[in-house]
């Protein structure tokens, strides 16, 4: 089974087999991940689907975007290859975080010409 799932810049590949439980992100195990609020992150559609987890193992395959946002795609492409291997999950999936299975399809707003910065910003007026 394979699904995928993207948060900003940040894209993952979720490889889904029979097996023992073992989960790896780009060839480490997961619970050598650093900080432990973004391991618990990706762990928490097999949190929220302990009999499923202990029986398939997950490869994910992480490319660009931040700590975050990684965290954030591997978690929806984990999620929605546990729905591709047992349907029965998806309420329990969504009624927990709808983020889990919907992608969040917010992207940085593009910055227009003749600004300072950011997108918005614009020059300081002077009335004297």
């Amino acid at each position: 089974m394979i699904a995928s799932g993207k948060r900003k810049t940040a894209v993952a590949n979720a490889y889904l087999s029979t097996g023992t439980g073992i989960v790896t992100v780009n060839g480490v195990d997961v619970n050598a991940i650093k900080p432990a609020i973004i391991k618990m992150k990706i762990m928490t559609p097999l949190l929220l689907a302990p009999d499923v987890a202990k029986k398939v193992d997950i490869k994910i395959r992480l490319t660009g975007g931040g700590i975050s946002s990684r965290a954030e795609a591997a978690a929806l492409a984990i999620a929605r290859a546990l729905v591709k291997h047992d349907k029965k999950l998806e309420k329990p999936f969504l009624d927990y975080d709808r983020h889990l299975l919907v992608a969040d399809v917010r992207r940085k707003e593009a910055v227009k010409p003749n600004r300072h910065g950011s997108a918005r910003s614009k020059r300081q007026k002077s009335y004297r």
